[in-house]
């Protein structure tokens, strides 16, 4: 499943609409300049998944109802087959896998992530709560605040994600880790 950027941002004004909520008060609330919510939400830049977490947690909605427009429904167990989550594409050098999507009341987002090599230094990102990365394939070095870790196949790190914090593959392969926000 893929997603589309300007789908999103529509999904999100009109939540904000709905709600009642001016922009500057949504951009305030997540520490945003008010141009630059306002090219989420028409689609022109993407949206990081932190901002997406946020934004779902403002409007009550789960993510999966921002990124396909669909709650989730399921309650029990939720099966996820390989290749078949939810593609996030949010940023050039990552590519996200949201693989719990229909599991309802999550009390975390599980994904799968894949970093190309040969990218260029990467932009930070920080978002609220805990994240826990799990390297699955490769090696990659993972910046959190001032601190530089090196992961490889079978390592894992668990960070605060307030901290500013970013990914990047190490040698000739991509780097594919499980990364669960909470």
């Amino acid at each position: 499943m893929t997603n589309d950027l300007q789908a999103i941002g529509r999904r999100v004004a009109e939540l904000r609409a709905i709600t009642g909520i001016s922009p500057e008060s949504v951009a305030r609330e997540l520490r945003l300049p008010a141009d630059q919510y306002l090219r989420y939400e028409r689609g022109e830049d993407d949206i990081p998944v932190g901002v997406l977490m946020q934004l779902a947690d403002q409007f009550g909605v789960e993510l999966t109802a921002l990124l396909t427009g669909d709650e989730p429904r399921l309650h029990e167990f939720s099966v996820t087959r390989r290749g078949r989550g939810v593609q996030v594409d949010r940023r050039a050098d990552y590519d996200y896998e949201a693989i719990a999507f229909n599991f309802a009341d999550k009390k975390c987002e599980p994904f799968l992530v894949t970093v190309e090599p040969g990218a260029p230094e990467p932009g930070r990102n920080a978002h609220p709560g805990q994240e826990f990365d799990y390297m699955l394939d490769g090696s990659m070095r993972i910046l959190i605040g001032s601190h530089e870790v090196v992961l490889d196949e079978g390592d894992c790190v668990y960070f605060d994600a307030a901290q500013p914090h970013a990914m990047q593959a190490l040698g000739d392969g991509p780097a594919r880790f499980l990364a669960v926000i909470v």
